[in-house]
């Protein structure tokens, strides 16, 4: 196992949608491992592939007792809402408040390429949505209204200035 790089904004695999995983077992099993490994040294709940520069449907996640790897994701239901503080390790762990669903139900595949559904509320839920729209090509600063999106991307660059 190994510790990637975060890919950080505004890198441009950041904002394309990642392609489908197509092969599956050892390989992606590997990546997998790095990818937890690298979400854990960073202190992180979620990762996905576009965030250590690859653009694949992939992500990983250990958040409030569910620990997953999903590729190709999808949410297939949402419900209910929810506010609250979110943030990435693209973007310097800099955190916002936004409004996600409460429950989310995703659809994706594991490393073995079967098929699975589970659902989630609260936090895994947004976690559930944050990895999917990474995946997606999107940032949870998409989320955001202009004014404080840009509020984030100053505080951002800010901060990689002071300690980058």
């Amino acid at each position: 196992m190994s510790i990637r790089k975060i890919t950080e904004y505004p890198a441009e695999v950041l904002g394309k949608v990642g392609k489908p995983v197509t092969e599956f077992g050892e390989e992606l099993q590997k990546l997998c491992d790095d990818m937890f490994e690298t979400m854990y040294d960073d202190e992180g709940v979620g990762l996905a592939a576009p965030q250590i520069g690859l653009s694949l449907r992939l992500f990983v996640m250990d958040c409030e007792g569910i620990k997953l790897i999903a590729a190709n994701p999808e949410i297939i239901e949402t419900s209910g809402e929810q506010s609250g503080q979110e943030g990435c390790l693209s973007v310097g762990k800099v955190p916002a408040v936004v409004v996600r669903p409460d429950k989310a139900k995703l659809k994706a595949q594991d490393v073995n390429g079967e098929w699975f559904e589970t659902e989630a509320e609260g936090y895994a839920a947004r976690c559930f949505l944050h990895e999917t729209d990474h995946c997606d090509g999107k940032l949870f600063i998409d989320h955001l209204p202009k004014m404080r999106r840009e509020m984030v991307i100053k505080k951002f660059k800010k901060e990689k200035k002071l300690y980058g």
